[in-house]
């Protein structure tokens, strides 16, 4: 399995760029960054940890732009892959979110992976006229239009939320098939949408199960009559068994994705040295 890591951005403590270097340098193969534009004060919206409007920390008021923070680390490191853990692509403007990933990738030299979620803020998305009950039909039609836009020379896409005439767009991403990873908690439903228009499958935090979740979103792959596996990847958010490792390799598991505090560059860097050295990675 590969292995990754995941910094929750803020205005403080080690940046994406200097934690891309470091973890390119060690071994790493991923470096993951998340999205929140905004916070509104007032919320109905429950967060999946806590169950209420209540929020784990205030990192979520501090996030910074991922796109910008995967620029800056894609400017300083060569082989790292540049992700979200998870963007909130319903929350921009499609056309203009497509050119910046396929810039982020035409200058990355193809390394860009998107992670998307759904939203469980609701709040946060009518902010951005996003009626949460269509939330998985605004994505679909957003992926839809950006792929058109990153591979016709004329591009064009006519649906309930996105619409544009013939148009030109460049650059094209490096990649001729940027993947799409879905984080979202594990069920039919988020394992349908996955199968139908996405690469794989990102694990929660709190995700439970994780062997019979896989077996489920497997299932789900090939009713949708697709080929080959979907990629999946598990983020811990606990000390793993080495025997559970094991039995994620086995049942498919593609990268495993280790969380990274927003504290001090020393404090972090000292951190990756000691993950770098368990997992036995070397530069």
């Amino acid at each position: 399995m590969r292995n990754g890591l995941v910094l929750f951005t803020s205005d403080r403590g080690i940046t994406p760029a200097a934690l891309a270097k470091a973890g390119e340098e060690r071994g790493f193969d991923t470096i993951y960054v998340p999205e929140h534009t905004h916070i509104p004060v007032k919320r109905t919206a429950a967060h999946p940890g806590t169950g209420d409007e209540t929020l784990p920390d205030d990192r979520y008021l501090r996030t910074l732009d991922p796109w910008i923070s995967l620029a800056t680390a894609a400017a300083v490191t060569t082989r790292i892959r540049l992700s979200t853990a998870v963007a909130l692509p319903v929350e921009s403007d499609p056309i203009t979110l497509a050119k910046q990933i396929a810039t982020l990738d035409h200058l990355s030299g193809g390394r860009v992976t998107i992670g998307a979620g759904f939203g469980w803020n609701t709040d946060e998305l009518e902010d951005h006229s996003v009626p949460p009950g269509k939330r998985r039909t605004v994505l679909r039609e957003y992926v839809e239009a950006m792929r058109a836009l990153w591979t016709q020379e004329e591009a064009s896409y006519d649906g309930q939320f996105v619409s544009f005439g013939p148009s030109w767009a460049y650059p094209k991403p490096v990649q001729a098939h940027v993947p799409l990873i879905i984080g979202a908690g594990g069920g039919p439903k988020t394992f349908r949408w996955i199968a139908e228009n996405a690469d794989g499958w990102m694990t929660t935090p709190t995700q439970q199960d994780v062997l019979a979740n896989i077996e489920a979103l497997k299932k789900a792959w090939a009713e949708a009559g697709r080929d080959g596996a979907p990629d999946i990847r598990v983020l811990i958010a606990f000390k793993p068994d080495p025997a559970e490792l094991a039995a994620w390799a086995e049942a498919g598991c593609t990268e495993l994705i280790w969380g990274v505090p927003d504290r001090s560059e020393d404090e972090v860097l000292a951190s990756l040295d000691r993950t770098a050295s368990r997992l036995g990675l070397s530069a």
